[in-house]
């Protein structure tokens, strides 16, 4: 039985030419569709079915997003397209959902094409894109979870949670109060930039704590911070000032 591949993109020209892509990339174990559209999209995941779906952000009549409100995706794994969309970006990268930024390369599609096709009946990517979505319909909200994924599994942890982030060269520990550390392989210069809006800070070079579990700073040296569970990190001189100021501002809102 083929796999099938359901391209959704308003833009007739680069759906053209990312069809053609595709057929390039794939062999006849593939079977391509497309659609232009959120009514036709909707349509089409219901006659189609597909294995895979490449979907666009911005739609004539909506947006991706809601097309998922309105579809069963529990057996679809699913790559978003995107030109350079850093609201949806970050809500991909809270939930760990695929995405490729456009202009796509053929070498990012081969290479997502192949991964996508051995994780179909493999991996239910449902409750990431109900986080994504999450994410989506409320970024400020404290409530926001964060999905992990390392060797062993997906983790979908509470952004509350996470006590501090710690570097390890090109990998980042997560910590919390009452469960394992996680190591994921993405920098800790990837999670500052998603976790900053959540109260986290970076307190020095090698750690990203979390400001709600702050409840001192040792007075011995005065560069250590003590979190929830007599946790201790390292403060650097330079961002003392800054964390306290962003502690002060914290007590008085």
């Amino acid at each position: 039985m083929k796999i099938k591949i359901l391209v959704i993109d308003n833009e007739k020209p680069i759906r053209m030419a990312f069809l053609k892509m595709l057929a390039h990339v794939c062999d006849h174990n593939y079977e391509l569709h497309e659609a232009e559209s959120v009514a036709t999209g909707i349509k089409a995941m219901g006659e189609i079915n597909p294995d895979i779906l490449f979907l666009d952000i911005e739609l004539d009549d909506g947006s991706g997003f809601d097309l998922l409100n309105a579809v069963d995706y529990s057996n679809v794994q699913l790559i978003f397209t995107t030109a350079h969309n850093q609201y949806a970006i970050k809500a991909f990268e809270y939930s760990a959902v695929n995405y490729l930024l456009k202009p796509i390369s053929p070498i990012a599609l081969q290479k997502v094409v192949q991964t996508a096709t051995e994780k179909i009946g493999k991996e239910d990517v449902s409750k990431q894109i109900q986080v994504m979505l999450s994410a989506v319909k409320q970024p400020n909200n404290n409530e926001q979870k964060l999905v992990l994924k390392d060797a062993n599994g997906i983790y979908f942890v509470n952004m509350t949670d996470i006590l501090y982030c710690e570097a390890s060269g090109p990998y980042t520990i997560f910590h919390f109060l009452d469960r394992n550390p996680i190591v994921i392989s993405r920098n800790l210069g990837e999670y500052e930039h998603l976790l900053l809006d959540y109260k986290f800070a970076r307190c020095h070079h090698g750690y990203l704590v979390n400001l709600m579990h702050i409840t001192s700073i040792d007075k011995g040296d005065g560069n250590t911070l003590i979190l929830k569970g007599d946790k201790k990190i390292p403060i650097s001189v330079r961002k003392k000032e800054e964390i306290i100021s962003q502690l002060n501002s914290m007590s008085i809102s």
